[in-house]
C-alpha cells in the first residue's frame, strides 16, 4: 500500500492530536515538514532545500548511499538479536578499539545515548560499590529517570537534586568563576571537584563516578581547559571512583584531529567509562559503551546476565562499520578541521563588526556563538538568538539552533560533509541579520529622554525633545542613521530602564 501523502496543515493537526506535546517540533511557531534528504541539505514538502547545522546524528550525512546500501544488504539476509554468534558485532567491536585507548577494551551495545549512560552508571556502581555520582552544572546525559537525576540541565525544573548527586562549577572560561585571565583554569576548576569530593566525605558518603560531557554541549558548546580531565580523574580515583567521557554528542571524529573529544586532555589521558551514541548509526539507533576488563568484570560478577534485545544486532553493526569506513574514506575528520577552522574564522571576524557577539568557540564542527546584550557584564541576549535562529530559517532556509543555559548560544554541529561554501554562506547571513539588528536603551531623565542606540558594534548617545510620558506598546519610529527618534502623542508610564528592539530598520 502506498504511504499516504498529508498536507502540512494535516500532519500539524494530526501531530498535535496524536503526539504527546511534551515532543517539541524545531520552529514551533512555524514548523518545517521535511521529507526528504541528502548530505546537509533538507528538503520540505515543496522541494525547497534547507542547509542543516543542526543535525550531528546523520554524521556523514543524511542518507548516505553506503550507509543506506549496508543496512540493506545485512537486513536482507540476517537481522537477529546478538545472543546468536555473528561476525559483524565482534568485527565492530575490534575497530571502535583501534580507535580508543588500549585499556577501553570490552563493548556493551546499546540503541540509544541514553541507554549507554545508564548503563555506564551501573557499571560504575557495580565496580565500586558506591553511590554518589558528581556531573558538571547545566549537564545533560539522557532522558532515563536515572539520567534526569544527574542532570542538572533537566533535574532543576522537576524534582530536584538527589542527595547522591553533587554538582561541580561548569568548567566555562568564558563566563565561568574562573576565565580566560586565570593562569590555570584547568587545574582551578578541577579543585572545585576536589573541594567537593571532600564534602561529601564529611558527610559519611562515597563516589563512584565523575559524569562529563568531553565538550559540554547543552551547557552552551563549552571548550574545557586543558589538564582538567587528568586531574579530576586523579582526584576520583583517589577517592575510589571512576571517571565517565560521555561522547554522544561530540565523538567519532567531530573535533577533527582526535577521533574523541575526550583526547583534548592530551594523549596520557584514558576515562574508565566512555559513552557513544548520537553519531554511531547515522540515524539508525546504535550507541555503545566501552570501558575496562576490571570494570567488565565486576559487573559480569554480580551474577545477572545483561541482555540487551536490539542492541549489536547484525544490521546495526553493519551500519556501524559502514559509518567508519566514510569517515576515512571522505576523510571527514580532515573536513572538520578544515572547515571548522574556516568557519571559526570568519565567526571571529564576525564578532570584530558585531558587538552582540561575545563569545566565539569551537574545534572541528562543534563550534558556538555566544550573545550577549553588553560584553563586559556577558548579559545574556536570548531574544536576539531567537531572532536569528527565525530569520536564518525564513529568509535564507538555513537551520541553526540554540544551546546554553539561557539560550543564547548559536550552536554549529552540521553533517560532517558540511563545505567551506555552508560555512560561507551562514557567516555572511548572519552577518546581514546582525547588521539590522538594533537595540534601543531608552532611560528616562528630569524632563527629557536620554537613550543609546547599538549597532554595528559601536553605541550612540542623544538627548532628545522634552517629554513627560510615552505611549507605550505603540511603535517608535526610530531612523538609525540620524537617531532621531519619533514619539507617538498619548500617556502611560515608562519604566527608568527600558529596553525597546528595533529588527532590520
Amino acid at each position: 500500500m502506498a504511504q499516504e501523502k498529508l498536507r502540512k496543515e494535516e500532519t500539524l493537526a494530526m501531530r498535535n492530536r496524536l503526539i504527546g506535546q511534551s515532543c517539541r517540533l524545531f520552529y514551533s511557531e512555524d514548523p518545517v515538514k521535511i521529507v526528504r534528504a541528502r548530505g546537509q541539505y533538507l528538503f520540505d514538502e515543496n522541494g525547497k532545500r534547507y542547509l542543516d547545522c543542526i543535525s550531528n546524528v546523520q554524521h556523514v550525512g543524511h542518507c548516505h548511499p553506503a550507509i543506506t546500501k549496508a543496512a540493506a544488504a545485512q537486513m536482507d539476509v540476517l537481522n537477529t538479536n546478538s545472543r546468536f554468534l555473528h561476525d559483524n558485532i565482534v568485527l565492530y567491536a575490534d575497530r571502535l578499539a583501534a580507535t580508543l585507548p588500549q585499556k577501553l577494551c570490552v563493548f556493551y551495545f546499546v540503541n540509544s545515548g541514553s541507554e549507554a549512560n545508564d548503563l555506564a552508571l551501573r557499571l560504575a556502581r557495580q565496580y565500586t560499590q558506591h553511590e554518589d555520582v558528581v556531573v558538571l552544572d547545566h549537564a545533560y546525559h539522557g532522558h532515563l529517570m536515572s539520567l534526569i537525576d544527574i542532570s542538572p540541565y533537566k533535574f532543576r525544573k522537576l524534582a530536584g537534586q538527589k542527595e547522591w548527586v553533587h554538582v561541580a562549577p561548569l568548567p566555562d572560561t568564558y563566563r565561568g568563576i574562573y576565565r580566560e585571565d586565570h593562569p590555570d583554569p584547568g587545574q582551578a576548576y578541577a579543585d572545585t571537584v576536589k573541594d567537593l569530593i571532600e564534602d561529601v566525605h564529611k558527610k559519611g558518603r562515597k563516589i563512584s563516578a565523575f559524569f562529563a560531557e568531553s565538550l559540554p554541549s547543552v551547557g552552551g558548546q563549552i571548550i574545557l581547559p586543558q589538564e582538567y580531565f587528568p586531574k579530576v580523574a586523579e582526584y576520583v580515583r583517589s577517592a575510589g571512583g571512576v571517571f565517565v567521557a560521555d561522547e554522544v554528542q561530540t565523538g567519532f571524529g567531530r573535533v577533527g584531529h582526535h577521533f574523541w573529544a575526550f583526547q583534548l586532555q592530551g594523549d596520557d589521558f584514558c576515562p574508565d567509562i566512555v559513552t557513544m551514541g548520537k553519531p554511531m548509526g547515522n540515524g539508525h539507533p546504535l550507541a555503545c559503551v566501552a570501558t575496562t576488563a576490571e570494570i567488565a568484570g565486576a559487573f559480569t560478577a554480580n551474577g545477572v546476565e545483561y541482555f540487551n534485545t536490539f542492541g549489536g544486532t547484525p544490521v546495526s553493526c553493519a551500519i556501524g562499520l559502514a559509518v567508519l569506513d566514510v569517515i576515512v574514506e571522505e576523510d571527514l575528520r580532515g573536513n572538520a578541521v578544515r572547515v571548522g577552522a574556516h568557519l571559526k574564522d570568519l565567526l571571529t571576524k564576525l564578532k570584530a563588526r558585531h558587538e552582540i557577539i561575545g563569545d566565539v568557540r569551537g574545534v572541528g564542527l562543534f563550534l558556538g556563538i555566544e550573545l550577549v546584550t553588553d560584553r563586559e557584564k556577558k548579559t545574556p541576549a536570548t531574544e536576539a538568538a531567537a531572532h536569528v535562529v527565525k530569520r536564518l530559517k525564513e529568509e535564507d532556509q538555513i537551520c541553526v539552533s540554540t544551546d546554553g543555559p539561557w539560550e543564547n548560544v548559536l550552536k554549529f554541529k552540521p553533517p560532517m560533509c558540511f563545505g567551506m561554501e555552508n560555512a560561507e554562506l551562514v557567516v555572511q547571513c548572519i552577518d546581514r541579520i546582525l547588521t539590522g539588528y538594533v537595540v534601543i536603551r531608552l532611560k528616562l531623565c528630569p524632563f527629557k529622554l536620554k537613550y543609546q542606540c547599538k549597532r554595528f558594534g559601536h553605541s550612540h548617545f542623544r538627548q532628545i525633545v522634552p517629554v513627560t510620558s510615552l505611549m507605550r506598546p505603540h511603535r517608535l519610529e526610530v531612523n538609525t542613521t540620524s537617531h532621531n527618534i519619533s514619539l507617538p502623542p498619548g500617556k502611560c508610564n515608562l519604566p527608568e530602564d527600558d529596553t525597546l528592539k528595533f529588527h532590520s530598520l
